[in-house]
């Protein structure tokens, strides 16, 4: 059996050891110093402007809003119901307008110039004052007839004449008439049929037929020839 004998240390050896040693000495007497300096600031205020370290336990996230209080609005009772009787209101009676009256056509006498067509009224008017210049008076025996009034002569003119064809070389039916539509003219006296036979030309008014001396038509332009005349009215089929 053999004694092992354990190597002794060099001097190297020595030295490191010595400067690991000192070095931990060296770390624990500055963190001594540290922990004493922390100590003695806190007793004589020096951790004054330090912030308060506030715990988080249990505390809410900071990213949560704050809470806002809701305040209920009291609900007002219901109200009772009225016991006062109302009157209803009833609406505005609206006053009806007055209804247009239908238009009607002014009525003039048979022997009234204004009931004639406004080209033979027009004209007429300047032969009477032609004529008055002359010394003759034209009066207007029977213009614009209303169509019974048509009717009628023609029912006495076949009376007299025994046949409807022999009448209305006299009186014509109501729709051939120019009578009822103021387009035809009976004069006199005599003298005035004369002088308007003979001037109407000049104002476009002319005799037509050959038994009528006192009926007159606006047959022509004033100033031109009249027309030859009719022997006598024409009437179509009844």
């Amino acid at each position: 059996m053999t004694n092992d004998v354990p190597p002794r240390r060099t001097g190297s050896d020595k030295l490191r050891l010595l400067s690991v040693t000192g070095a931990g000495v060296a770390v624990l007497a500055v963190g001594s110093l540290v922990l004493w300096h922390a100590q003695l600031g806190e007793m004589l205020g020096l951790a004054a402007d330090k912030e308060p370290v506030i715990s988080t336990v249990n505390a809410p996230a900071n990213s949560a809003p704050p809470t806002t209080l809701v305040t209920e609005t009291p609900t007002p009772p219901p109200a009772r119901p009225s016991t006062h009787k109302t009157t209803p209101v009833e609406p505005p009676t609206k006053t009806p307008k007055p209804e247009k009256s239908a238009t009607t056509k002014p009525k003039y006498g048979e022997e009234s110039i204004n009931g004639l067509s406004p080209t033979l009224r027009t004209r007429l008017k300047k032969a009477m004052t032609a004529a008055k210049a002359d010394g003759v008076t034209i009066s207007i025996t029977s213009g614009r007839r209303s169509t019974s009034k048509q009717q009628r002569l023609l029912n006495d003119a076949i009376k007299k004449y025994g046949s409807y064809k022999a009448a209305t070389r006299w009186v014509l039916p109501p729709k051939y008439s120019a009578h009822v539509k103021g387009k035809a003219v009976d004069i006199g006296p005599a003298a005035a049929m004369t002088w308007l036979n003979k001037n109407g030309w000049r104002y476009g008014v002319c005799r037509r037929y050959d038994n009528e001396p006192w009926h007159f038509e606006a047959l022509t332009s004033p100033g031109k020839k009249c027309p030859p005349r009719e022997p006598y009215g024409v009437a179509g089929p009844s």
